[in-house]
């Protein structure tokens, strides 16, 4: 019972933000059981990272840059785009930017999910414990993957010549964000809630801007007489 309960809670927070993030889709919604595939493709993902970073470290070390940045967030976020640009961009369910958003949190959840399980699963956890990792490392994947998922909606819907460089950022950006959340977390520094509670509020602030921003353009959206959209 007591198991069941910690799995509950592990599995609670990625269910709980991937819901929120589905329905902010204003205009066409997908279809759940797409969703759920993707967030399944981020559970399948997980030993494949898990296998790729091991092999990093022993070959790497594990440096605080070097693993923030490369063996960490590059092989997770290099990973999930792969994932999403092979198998999602050319979907004929992926048909209005806000969708990249959608599908890149639903992979990015399902990965968060499975590290959160495995966190409470093999380490003593607290309810604190639970609710801290809740709002860091499963919000953040959440984060990460919006802002990877609005590029590869910009890019889904962008002329020919500009695809290729909202592909990158859509890579490079998240992992960015992601070494950059590593890092602060791996310091050891006794003040890093200080960096951490701003970088989160920024990743918030900056998530429903782009959000709002693939909502603006979304080819099923009539502009009413009244509403302005600033792009």
């Amino acid at each position: 019972m007591l198991l069941f309960s910690i799995l509950t809670a592990a599995v609670a927070p990625g269910i709980s933000l991937l819901t929120y993030f589905y329905l902010k889709d204003r205009y066409d919604a997908e279809p759940i059981h797409m969703v759920a595939r993707v967030f399944l493709l981020g559970v399948l993902i997980v030993l494949p990272i898990m296998v790729i970073q091991r092999g990093l470290l022993l070959w790497l070390g594990e440096g605080p840059i070097l693993f923030s940045f490369t063996i960490s967030a590059g092989v997770e976020e290099l990973l999930k785009w792969f994932v999403l640009y092979h198998i999602i961009f050319n979907h004929t369910e992926f048909d209005e930017p806000y969708d990249g958003i959608v599908y890149a949190v639903a992979i990015s959840l399902g990965f968060a999910t499975v590290e959160n399980v495995l966190y409470a699963v093999f380490q003593p956890s607290s309810v604190g414990s639970l609710l801290i990792r809740a709002l860091l490392p499963v919000s953040g994947h959440a984060l990460f993957g919006v802002t990877m998922g609005y590029y590869v909606g910009k890019a889904k819907f962008a002329e020919t010549g500009k695809k290729r460089n909202f592909l990158i950022l859509a890579a490079a950006i998240p992992l960015l964000e992601h070494g950059v959340y590593d890092w602060i977390m791996g310091s050891g520094s006794t003040y890093w809630v200080w960096f951490i509670v701003p970088l989160m509020g920024y990743l918030w602030i900056k998530g429903v801007r782009k959000i709002n921003r693939a909502n603006a353009r979304s080819p099923f959206r009539m502009l009413g007489t009244e509403e302005e959209v600033k792009l």
